[in-house]
């Protein structure tokens, strides 16, 4: 799991980074070039929220899931004794 998350960090950094110098030696207006990296930041650190977002909702789900069967296993081991 470790190793796909850094896979997917390095490749979002580098998705960002190839975009925001194809932005800088793009010929256009400094104003108009600055109104791109807005742009692309925006997009990009919405895109990292959700990331984020979603992440933290399965963690959410992960946990309920071991909450209830942590519950259920004590329920065992009562029956059990």
């Amino acid at each position: 799991m470790k190793k796909n998350s850094k896979v997917l960090i390095a490749l979002a950094s580098g998705l960002a980074l190839g975009g925001l110098l194809g932005l800088l030696f793009a010929p256009n207006k400094g104003k108009d070039t600055r109104k791109k990296i807005t742009d692309t930041r925006d997009k990009f650190t919405g895109s990292i929220k959700d990331s984020v977002n979603k992440g933290k909702e399965k963690f959410s789900e992960l946990r309920d899931g071991v909450k209830e069967k942590i519950v259920v296993l004590n329920e065992k081991v009562k029956e059990f004794i």
